[in-house]
C-alpha cells in the first residue's frame, strides 16, 4: 500500500503516459478523461453552483470541445497514424480546460465566434430545414420508435430485476420452441399409422 503513493507509481504512469509504442490505449484513455469525464462533472459542479462565470466558462469549452469533436470525425483515420497524435490531443484538451491557459475561450474568441457571426444566417436556415426533416422523420416513424423504446424498457427492467436478485440467471429455464399450429391432417394421420 505504501507503494501507491511513491514516486515508483508517478514514474510508471508518466511512462505509460509519454511511451510512444503499445501506449495509446493509455493515451486514448486519458483523452477520453480529459475531454469528457472531467468536464462533463465541472459542468455539474457549475450547474449546481450557479456560478454564472462558471457557467459561461463551461459552455465555451463545450462549443470549443464539439468544434473539435467535428474536425476530429473526418481527420481521426489519417492522423491517428501520425506519431504521438494521441499525446498531442491529449496536450490539447488539457490546454483547453487548464484555467490559466484559457484555451477554450481563446479558441472560442479567435476562431469560432467570427465564424458563427459572419456565417450564422447560413447556419440557421441550414438548422432550420434539417429541424423540419428530422421531425418528419419521426413523425413517419413514430410506431418504430416507441416499438424501440417498450424494448428498451422491458430489457432495463429485467436487468433491474437480475441485479436485485429477483431472477437468477443460473437457474436453467424451459425454453419452448416456437411451433406453427397442430394441423388436423397431421393429428388424425398419426393415430391411424398403426
Amino acid at each position: 500500500m505504501a507503494l501507491l503513493g511513491s514516486n515508483i507509481t508517478n514514474e510508471v504512469g508518466l511512462r505509460l503516459l509519454l511511451c510512444p509504442l503499445g501506449s495509446n490505449i493509455v493515451v486514448r484513455t486519458a483523452c477520453c478523461s480529459v475531454g469528457i469525464a472531467l468536464p462533463v462533472y465541472s459542468t455539474f459542479k457549475a450547474i449546481e453552483s450557479k456560478d454564472q462565470n462558471e457557467q459561461r466558462r463551461m459552455l465555451i469549452y463545450w462549443a470549443a470541445y464539439g468544434s473539435f469533436s467535428i474536425v476530429e470525425v473526418f481527420s481521426d483515420k489519417l492522423l491517428s497514424w501520425c506519431p504521438f497524435y494521441y499525446h498531442v490531443k491529449f496536450a490539447f484538451l488539457v490546454w483547453l480546460q487548464l484555467p490559466s491557459a484559457d484555451g477554450a475561450k481563446q479558441l472560442y474568441m479567435n476562431h469560432l465566434r467570427p465564424f458563427f457571426l459572419r456565417h450564422q444566417a447560413r447556419i440557421d436556415y441550414i438548422m432550420g430545414i434539417a429541424y423540419t426533416e428530422m421531425v418528419k422523420l419521426v413523425s413517419a416513424h413514430q410506431a418504430e420508435i416507441q416499438f424501440a423504446r417498450n424494448l428498451l424498457v422491458k430489457a432495463m427492467g429485467a436487468a433491474r430485476q437480475m441485479f436485485r436478485g429477483e431472477v437468477k440467471p443460473d437457474r436453467p429455464q424451459q425454453h419452448r420452441a416456437i411451433e406453427g399450429p397442430l394441423r388436423a391432417s397431421d393429428s388424425t394421420n398419426s393415430d391411424h399409422d398403426d
